[in-house]
């Protein structure tokens, strides 16, 4: 077990330690948080460590409190995260490379080759795939989420949602049922996702993605960019080659 200890600045009274305590206990990755108003500080154990900035959004659902290590155990958050390279970035390039491959190979052996059934599997196992990394870690998932996500920064429940979204997508484009909507609605939530993708990347911040859930210590960068407007327009020629639109 590992305890550590942080700062939290902006509490004033007995209610701001009681709303951070709460938001700290309902964390299954904590198992005691102990927090007091003189300094400000708080004691916390984990049974599974958590990132700066995943207790920043836990302790944000409480109010405007920031959370800080504390003297000699301060940390830049940024610095946890790994250098952008194609290293880093490998198992993600595999997984994308083998869901590719054995999407093409559904159509073995290649006498009437269909560019479109080929996207239709490969959006298939991306949303399948990605959903069961995700569901792995869900609350992992939905803490590094709502930290660049424009909607689940404002609705944390969205985090607990998505993964499970991404599966109904998957299974619907593995079936092909419901093409329109699967289509329409693959643009709409991985384009409204993208926003935040791509904001993050213009201020610069080094945060973690959370493509493929808490799994891999991956980070934001323009692959996460490539990745969502890749799909966004996979989603846009299908509804146009169906005629949809």
């Amino acid at each position: 077990m590992i305890t550590k200890t942080y700062k939290i600045e902006g509490m004033t009274c007995g209610g701001c330690v009681a709303s951070v305590k709460k938001q700290l206990d309902e964390s299954d990755s904590i198992s005691d948080a102990n927090i007091r108003l003189d300094f400000p500080q708080a004691k916390i154990s984990f049974v599974n460590e958590l990132g700066i900035e995943t207790l920043q959004s836990i302790i944000n659902k409480a109010g405007n409190y920031t959370i800080k290590l504390n003297g000699s155990e301060t940390q830049n958050t940024e610095l946890s995260l790994p250098e952008k390279n194609v290293r880093t970035y490998k198992p993600l390039l595999l997984i994308v490379g083998f869901i590719a491959v054995v999407s093409a190979l559904t159509q073995f052996p290649f006498s009437s080759f269909s560019g479109m059934l080929w996207m239709r599997h490969f959006m298939a196992g991306f949303f399948i795939v990605f959903a069961f990394f995700k569901l792995l870690n869900l609350q992992g998932f939905a803490n590094s989420y709502s930290m660049y996500d424009i909607v689940a920064a404002k609705w944390k429940s969205w985090g607990y949602v998505y993964p499970f979204v991404e599966l109904a997508l998957g299974l619907l484009y593995l079936t092909n049922i419901a093409p329109l909507a699967t289509n329409i609605s693959t643009a709409l939530i991985l384009g409204i996702s993208s926003i935040g993708v791509i904001k993050s990347n213009l201020n610069k911040k080094k945060i973690k993605c959370a493509c493929l859930g808490d799994v891999f210590n991956l980070p934001m960068s323009t692959v996460t960019i490539v990745e969502d407007l890749s799909m966004v327009g996979m989603s846009l020629i299908m509804l146009f080659q169906y005629q949809i639109i």
